[in-house]
């Protein structure tokens, strides 16, 4: 009798329920926590009481001469000290002569104040002061602007920058207008008065010097 074929038997899989988990994005509160201990960007520094200014490295001494950008060349006339609450200050006295001015300037803030230039940069500035003046086609109001900025930035290049676009070669009022002259002469006036810290020498001779090389001599002679 032949054979019989085994049949194989199949199990019946149960089928399950597939649930869908959401992701979520937002960390826990608890993780959240955590991860601030750790890190410490979520924490709060403590804000304590300063008993004694902030100091920086004192480099000017009395009697040194200083450029405050916004009003120009100025002498330390006294490094004094005062007490604002319980806050302990030292400050410096500075006179700037050309404008009737003395300034109070706290030691911590002496970023804002820079040593007078250098011998070999007062050069540079008379060699800007001999080339030809850059003149943009734009109108008047946006450069007497840019021409204000470079003044109070108190950087010694584009003072002479600002002089040297301004000079007319003339003292005719007629050849500019009200404020291209202001600007000139304020400019004019910063630039010689570092010349005279660094040089050390009267202000008819840094006038001279300056004017020669802006070719105003003819100015200047007439002047006398």
């Amino acid at each position: 009798m032949p054979k019989k074929k085994k049949v194989k038997k199949t199990k019946k899989v149960k089928k399950t329920k597939k649930v869908k988990i959401k992701n979520s994005t937002k960390p826990s509160a608890k993780l959240v926590e955590k991860k601030g201990n750790i890190t410490g960007q979520d924490e709060k520094p403590e804000i304590k009481k300063i008993k004694k200014q902030p100091t920086e490295k004192r480099i000017y001494n009395l009697k040194d001469f200083v450029v405050y950008p916004k009003h120009g060349v100025g002498k330390i006339t006294a490094i004094e000290k005062a007490k604002i609450g319980e806050i302990d200050i030292q400050f410096y006295k500075i006179l700037v002569e050309k404008e009737k001015l003395t300034l109070t300037v706290p030691i911590n803030q002496q970023s804002k104040l820079r040593p007078v230039s250098s011998i070999n940069q007062i050069n540079k500035c008379i060699s800007i002061l001999k080339t030809k003046p850059k003149i943009k086609r734009t109108m008047w109001s946006r450069r007497a602007q840019e021409y204000d900025q470079k003044i109070n930035s108190g950087k010694i290049y584009e003072l002479a920058e600002v002089v040297k676009d301004l000079n007319k070669n003339t003292d005719i009022i007629a050849d500019q207008s009200y404020s291209e002259r202001q600007l000139f002469e304020k400019a004019y006036e910063r630039l010689k008065s570092e010349f005279e810290a660094v040089l050390k020498t009267s202000p008819e001779e840094v006038q001279k010097k300056m004017d020669k090389a802006l070719g105003r001599t003819n100015i200047s002679e007439s002047a006398e």
